[in-house]
């Protein structure tokens, strides 16, 4: 049978280690698919770098266009990322009938509807399993595996650098700003690390599994979105110490009123699998009405960990390509005429628990005070931790654990508790999941 002809869009990290791992297990992966499936064309700005990457095995240029718009290629690997030419680029190519493999978490969560749509009214795939978590095949375990299964929850580690980071911080006690410029030495750390750091990248992902997990469209301007760089050193001792690790989750609920979209620090159980997950490695929750909880655990970045899950989806149109385009499984899970319509719920009315860390007075009557409050506000506290003051000093912290309650109860609450003469201003407040 003809080899499947293919298409490469950047030779950066990720591009190398597929056209290794694909040259490396050529027959194995010719075995599975059916046939050949060759990288015929490569398009990098540098094409010496290029040259030199492919052995000079393939037909190299520096402009994309002339890849998507070559007919001889059938499948275009994107792998340039960003929302701008990476966008033209995908749907030039399912313009012209070729079906696209991404890795582009970004344009996904923010264009993947308008990708989708092109792509099925083209009668083409766009596969994208390399745009969450690497090399962990978290996409075909909520498009298929998980088929039978009303979704209810999701959590996941889906953030390398920030798992390297919160877990250096906890090991080590350091600060966040020392841990970083480490990070960065290192390579976990991009030079401009805002996407990581502040949580932007883990939302993207979460954003895509939300929509394949609820049948909903991809939304990721409604997700909620906090990093780490707020994060300090002492909130994960006494998290700790009451039992609990800090870990930077990607959460998708479904509740009776919406879909809660968000990522930010979150407690969790010691005890949970997923709390120790550590260093650089990304492990993704889904708990399902007939499964359960599975775990998926893994490497999420790097070159053919990534190459991985890029190959993996070659082989997926490979195999499918010549199907009828109805038979295919849709791009997200869910049939395109039979998508919710479910709303994202604003963080606001998020129903969680919560790490409450107050510096008051030591004096009595204070933590009656708040107490008060909180019940006030129907808050119950689940556990306490209260340090006695430092010798000389007459001020202490005292660290709250609440039961479940909405956000806009905490806020309320938590604003009260600050006028307080006795409290001083600026209370730490994080989310708190149990994930049973």
């Amino acid at each position: 049978m003809k080899p499947i002809k293919v298409g490469l869009l950047g030779i950066g990290t990720v591009g190398s280690g597929t056209f290794n791992v694909l040259k490396r297990n050529q027959e194995e992966i010719a075995r599975r698919a059916g046939r050949s499936i060759e990288i015929a064309m490569v398009a990098d700005l540098n094409t010496e770098r290029a040259r030199e990457l492919t052995g000079g095995t393939v037909e190299i240029v520096n402009d994309a266009n002339l890849v998507v718009n070559n007919p001889e290629i059938d499948i275009v690997i994107e792998l340039i990322g960003g929302y701008g030419i990476a966008k033209d680029l995908v749907l030039k190519a399912i313009a012209n009938g070729k079906h696209v493999v991404t890795a582009n978490k970004a344009l996904l969560a923010v264009h993947g509807t308008e990708i989708f749509k092109a792509a099925q009214e083209k009668n083409v795939m766009v596969a994208f399993e390399a745009a969450v978590a690497g090399g962990i095949p978290i996409i075909k375990a909520l498009r298929e595996g998980l088929t039978a299964n009303r979704i209810q929850w999701i959590a996941g580690i889906i953030n390398g650098t920030t798992n390297f980071i919160l877990s250096e911080m906890r090991d080590k006690g350091l600060d966040f700003d020392t841990v970083l410029k480490e990070a960065q030495r290192l390579g976990y750390a991009e030079a401009d690390p805002t996407f990581d750091i502040e949580g932007v990248d883990a939302a993207h992902k979460a954003t895509i599994m939300a929509s394949i997990a609820f049948g909903i469209p991809v939304q990721f301007n409604k997700a909620h979105v906090e990093g780490i760089t707020k994060l300090e050193a002492i909130d994960i001792k006494y998290a700790e110490q009451l039992g609990y690790r800090i870990k930077l989750l990607g959460i998708a609920r479904r509740t009776p009123m919406g879909v809660e979209l968000r990522v930010h620090p979150t407690l969790i159980p010691a005890k949970r699998l997923i709390a120790n997950v550590e260093g650089a490695m990304n492990a993704v929750v889904v708990q399902g009405d007939a499964v359960g909880p599975t775990l998926y655990y893994g490497k999420g970045a790097g070159s053919e960990p990534t190459a991985s899950a890029v190959i993996a989806d070659l082989v997926d149109i490979a195999r499918l390509a010549t199907a009828d385009p109805e038979n295919r499984v849709p791009h997200l899970a869910f049939q395109p005429d039979a998508m919710s319509d479910l709303p994202i719920l604003p963080i606001e009315e998020v129903t969680t628990s919560y790490y409450l860390r107050l510096n008051v007075a030591d004096r009595p009557g204070v933590l009656a005070d708040i107490t008060r409050i909180l019940a006030d506000a129907g808050i119950s506290i689940d556990a306490m931790l209260q340090k006695e003051p430092a010798e000389g000093e007459t001020r202490a912290d005292i660290i709250l654990l609440t039961h479940q309650t909405q956000e806009k109860n905490i806020l309320a609450a938590t604003a009260r508790i600050e006028a307080l003469q006795t409290v001083a201003p600026g209370i730490t407040r994080l989310r708190l999941e149990e994930l049973s």
